[in-house]
């Protein structure tokens, strides 16, 4: 049996008038409270994109990936992390 979750009229309100910003603090903290602990390297669950990127940007990134020895999606990825927390 699920657990449900019964909110308020005063809390309901309140959440209304969260900014987009706030939305997505409060999701990132909740991601990152239920993130498996000592288990930060777990595989997650990834989904597959097509994206246009020039291609000397490209062939760029992928030659500076692999001068500091960093497979070059991954590190699209750590950017990707670093800029969605800041």
């Amino acid at each position: 049996m699920k657990t449900v979750q019964k909110f308020s009229k005063a809390y309901l309100e309140s959440c209304s008038k969260f900014t987009t910003v706030e939305i997505v603090a409060f999701l990132e903290g909740f991601r990152e409270l239920h993130a498996v602990k000592g288990n930060e390297n777990k595989k997650e669950k990834s989904k597959l994109i097509s994206i246009k990127v020039p291609e000397d940007l490209l062939e760029t990134f992928r030659a500076k990936a692999t001068l500091e020895n960093i497979p070059y999606q991954t590190q699209i990825k750590r950017l990707m992390r670093e800029w969605a927390k800041a």
